[in-house]
């Protein structure tokens, strides 16, 4: 019988536990040969480093310690990094392109509630819910509705994508079912390419003038950095909606906390900066803002199927089959 690959978990324990199922640990177990019962959180140590010096599979995800050119270079054996996680930018260096070592991430598992979160919260934008909610309330009795909010509704509205990201392509094909005009903006791909997902493609300015609601979908890059900025917001109509589930410093927070605080948008926001606010933030206290911790992208049972899809390229690597999930490494300069 062919030995199992020896493979070594590094990420954070708590991640780790949250991650596998009963079922799903049995299943590691039977494809692999873990070098070490429990994850390393660091690399630093001489066990550490003497562990990668057996390890093929290099199993992460969130936490996990830097993978740089000298932990690379005691992993003579490393043939495969199997990422339980999104980006696999914050730990991996660069330099690993040269080695030949292939990796492969659940970042289009993890996309999967990123883009429901957001189809709910076009839906909900649309629908003027969290405004109604609040109104109804308040006022503890019926109401004309259609005049406390005009313009409600998800028919025929336009709706913008900044980045076709995984997810933003994503959000892009749950839309499909609805009557929605999608308007795209993203550089790096065409009108045509644009039109076979179900969009088109337009300028950022002309999106955020046009869309009823407008979704950030594009990575976290030096250009990309304060893209929504205070004119761009002022573009927006009025009574719309921007919803942001992407990065929190794509959007300038000032400039949308003064324009929220106008009551001319509305916004739904995921991710902020920094990323835990402080408890005297503004965003707290605007009654036009639906803020949520950061909670989009995979959390609970949804954890559950980043691991699947992990475990199924495991199975492929170890049966010598092509792989579904690799990152293009060349690629990640344009990646979040």
């Amino acid at each position: 019988m062919p030995q199992k690959p020896a493979t070594l978990l590094a990420f954070d324990p708590k991640a780790h536990a949250d991650s596998f199922s009963d079922a799903q640990t049995a299943r590691l177990r039977e494809l692999v040969t873990l070098v070490a019962p429990e994850p390393v959180t660091s690399f630093d140590t001489p066990e550490a480093r003497a562990l990668l010096g057996r390890t093929e599979i290099l199993l992460t995800g969130w936490g996990a310690p830097h993978l740089g050119s000298a932990e690379l270079a005691a992993s003579p054996h490393l043939r495969l990094v199997a990422h339980l996680a999104g980006s696999v930018k914050p730990f991996l260096d660069p330099s690993i392109q040269s080695r030949g070592i292939v990796v492969t991430s659940a970042a289009d598992a993890n996309a999967i509630p990123v883009a429901e979160y957001t189809l709910a919260a076009i839906i909900f934008a649309n629908k003027h819910i969290f405004r109604l909610g609040k109104e109804y309330r308040k006022a503890r009795h019926a109401e004309a509705w259609t005049k406390v909010t005009p313009g409600l509704g998800n028919y025929r509205k336009t709706i913008g994508i900044v980045g076709a990201s995984r997810v933003g392509r994503r959000v892009i094909a749950l839309l499909k079912p609805f009557d929605f005009e999608v308007l795209l903006a993203d550089p790096l791909i065409d009108s045509t390419q644009a039109s076979r997902l179900g969009a088109k493609l337009v300028a950022l300015d002309t999106l955020m003038a046009a869309a009823d609601v407008v979704s950030i979908h594009a990575p976290l890059l030096p250009e990309t950095t304060g893209m929504i900025d205070s004119r761009r917001l002022a573009l927006m109509k009025t009574g719309s909606t921007l919803v942001n589930t992407a990065r929190g410093a794509i959007v300038d927070q000032d400039a949308l906390i003064a324009e929220t605080l106008s009551g001319r948008i509305d916004a739904i926001i995921d991710v902020t900066e920094p990323d835990v606010l402080p408890a005297s933030s503004p965003l707290f206290d605007i009654p036009n803002i639906f803020l949520t911790p950061h909670v989009a992208g995979s959390l609970g049972t949804e954890t559950q199927r980043m691991t699947e899809l992990i475990l199924d390229e495991i199975t492929r690597y170890i049966e010598g089959r092509p792989l579904q999930h690799t990152v293009a490494l060349a690629e990640l300069e344009h990646q979040a």
